[in-house]
């Protein structure tokens, strides 16, 4: 039985969970970066845009890279509404995201996510 949330919710159907997962936007994915992030994403064939967001130990210490992650997971919340459905993001923060003001990481993640539905979307809906 699903649930419907809130807009503004960010229940697990929203996130990539497994390292299977992050491996095929990895592998098979496109790739964008600024001075704060690096951003990969591959389409999902499902109706949501998936976030996931890697972190890794030379970025800080925890409490360092939990803030990161929140502001990120923050930004996608906000947002989610106006980023079209069907993508799966990996989110690669820079030291630079933890020093940046939450507008400016804003303003720099927005603009590196997919602004279109996914091609694979488009091309199989004809077909039916």
């Amino acid at each position: 039985m699903k649930v419907r949330l809130a807009p503004h919710a960010f229940p697990k159907d929203f996130r990539l969970q497994r390292r299977a997962q992050f491996q095929r936007v990895y592998d098979e994915g496109q790739r964008r970066s600024t001075s704060i992030c690096t951003i990969f994403f591959k389409a999902n064939g499902l109706p949501q845009t998936r976030l996931g967001i890697t972190a890794p130990v030379r970025l800080g210490r925890a409490v360092v890279r939990n803030r990161m992650k929140r502001r990120l997971r923050e930004i996608f919340r906000r947002h989610r509404a106006s980023i079209p459905g069907g993508w799966d993001i990996v989110l690669n923060p820079r030291v630079g995201v933890a020093k940046a003001t939450f507008l400016t990481v804003e303003r720099e993640l927005l603009r590196l996510f997919p602004q279109a539905p996914p091609p694979t979307s488009a091309t199989s809906s004809p077909s039916r």
